[in-house]
């Protein structure tokens, strides 16, 4: 509906390269949609945001659309549309179904997609996990829009990190088998229990001569232990990847080397220190090659996007922890050394999860290598709630995640509420023998929730034009709180109009939770 308005209007406006609003207003006195077009354009035309308005609302006198059409200062436009109009709706709704929220705006567009990326160097935590729902829902809405997506995971099977587990696996085999004092175990190593059973299992299989081997041995075990567990968790917790990457094969390849070669040659970067360094566009200059030989992280990530750019994506989108914030201005720096469309690349960042249980902050201690990982929260509460629950806020803002409200089987739990109000309808059309037919419309309730059923096709649009998938959430909470209130409040077996408006309510919900990759249960 939003979108038809937006039509009527630009042809009175006569242009398309306007950037306006129409909205659903919070009150319905202000009409059943508004639009700020006239504050949008005044500026442009020269003329005061009210007497454009006016002459937009002239422009439309003679829609079959509008039932009424009103002017509210400073210059907004307000649209009463026709009971006919939303009858139409109706039927097409109740006729498509799922098919009626089909839209292409991605025109098969190659995207690359890259999520979790999580160091293979233990099992995952809690704020993977929200990285890995927000990359999964929003391949889901982009597939559905018409892009082509390919999910990628990024293996940091290099670097200094790889060392350290390998170490880490080692010292603990050197403790089990000469005692725990018998080394000092480093602060900055893993000291998970994973480790230590990692440790046993090599100690069992090759005995103690495997002291001999040297640290690569223990890495690469260690590796070949943790990855399949991350690829695991990740399956049941319903994110899988269309192919892994990695950053070990970028050295192979010699791409680390050829980057910077490419780099040097187009005068970013210079040596200091006996290091080498990439000149950055808007922040500090960055150290690629350090002192000793060594490459740093960045100039395998460097080489890593240029990979990206080379395999001919149209738009490549990154997702990652809010924590490398800092690192945005320096990898958008090295693509547009590299001559590359810094546009190309979007990068979402997500913020940590605060574990609560019961209103009270779940205490991790870092030191000694305690986390509560995915797993346990996913057999704890299930990967609905987690899945739903990370996304009940915008990625980049911190999610207070409660345990026990997770468990509850009450309207205070979100995903409940919205499973429950397709389960409802399921019960409802299980004990009704009524035919559904879209009739007239007996009160204004009835179009308050068509309206809301319609509004999910701008809510998938704008959510994947905007990358923000945490607007389905909003949304079937929204959705959900209309229909109980609906339920409640009138009677719908026995009313065809009614069985058929709550047929169209569960198209909505479920095509929303299976987006979200959440089940829609038809019983609770």
């Amino acid at each position: 509906m939003r979108e038809k308005i937006k039509k009527l209007i630009l042809q009175t406006v006569k242009t398309d390269d306007v950037n306006f609003n129409v909205e659903i207003p919070k009150e319905k006195k202000f009409g059943d949609y508004s639009t700020n077009i006239a504050l949008v354009l005044s500026k442009r035309l020269k003329k005061k945001p009210i007497d454009l308005a006016n002459e937009i609302k002239a422009n439309l006198a003679n829609s079959q659309f509008f039932k009424q059409v009103e002017i509210a200062p400073p210059g907004f436009i307000n649209f009463f549309i026709k009971e006919e109009v939303f009858l139409d709706l109706f039927r097409e709704i109740h006729t498509k179904k799922k098919d009626f929220f089909k839209i292409n705006i991605g025109n098969n567009m190659r995207v690359l997609l890259e999520f979790v990326s999580a160091n293979p160097t233990g099992p995952l935590h809690i704020g993977h996990g929200r990285g890995a729902v927000v990359g999964d829902v929003l391949s889901n809405l982009l597939k559905f829009t018409g892009f082509n997506v390919l999910k990628e995971y990024y293996i940091n099977d290099a670097g200094n990190q790889m060392n350290i587990l390998g170490n880490s696996i080692r010292l603990r085999v050197i403790q089990l088998i000469k005692g725990e004092k018998s080394v000092q175990f480093p602060e900055d190593h893993y000291k998970g229990e994973y480790i230590i059973e990692i440790a046993k299992e090599i100690l069992e299989k090759y005995g103690e001569s495997v002291l001999e081997k040297d640290v690569n041995f223990f890495t690469e075990y260690g590796v070949k232990k943790i990855l399949p567990q991350i690829i695991e968790d990740l399956r049941i917790f319903g994110v899988e990847f269309d192919n892994f990457f990695s950053e070990k094969s970028l050295f192979e390849k010699g791409e680390v080397e050829d980057v910077l070669k490419e780099l040097n040659e187009r005068g970013y970067l210079y040596e200091k220190d006996g290091a080498l360094w990439l000149k950055v566009e808007g922040d500090e200059d960055r150290v690629v090659k350090r002192s000793d030989g060594t490459y740093t992280y960045f100039a395998s990530d460097i080489a890593y996007h240029k990979n990206k750019y080379e395999r001919g994506f149209d738009l490549l989108i990154d997702i990652w922890g809010a924590d490398h914030h800092g690192y945005i201005p320096r990898i958008k720096s090295a693509i547009k050394a590299l001559g590359l469309d810094q546009e190309k690349l979007k990068i979402i960042l997500v913020q940590m999860v605060n574990l609560l249980r019961g209103g009270k902050k779940v205490k991790l201690s870092t030191r000694a290598g305690e986390f509560v990982t995915l797993k346990e929260l996913v057999d704890e509460v299930g990967k609905d709630a987690v899945r739903f629950i990370f996304m009940t806020r915008k990625s980049d803002a911190h999610l207070d995640f409660d345990i026990e409200v997770a468990k509850l089987k009450t309207n205070e739990n979100p995903v409940y509420y919205v499973q429950y109000a397709h389960a409802r309808i399921c019960s409802i059309l299980r004990n009704c023998d009524t035919v559904d037919e879209v009739q007239k419309f007996s009160n204004r309730d009835e179009i308050e929730l068509i309206k809301k059923v319609d509004d999910l096709k701008h809510i998938i649009k704008v959510a994947a034009k905007n990358l923000e998938p945490h607007l389905l959430t909003y949304y079937l909470i929204e959705l959900a709180g209309l229909f109980h209130s609906f339920y409640n409040k009138h009677k719908v077996i026995g009313n065809k109009t009614r069985v058929a408006l709550v047929k169209c309510v569960k198209e909505a919900l479920k095509l929303g939770l299976d987006l979200l990759g959440v089940e829609a249960p038809e019983k609770m």
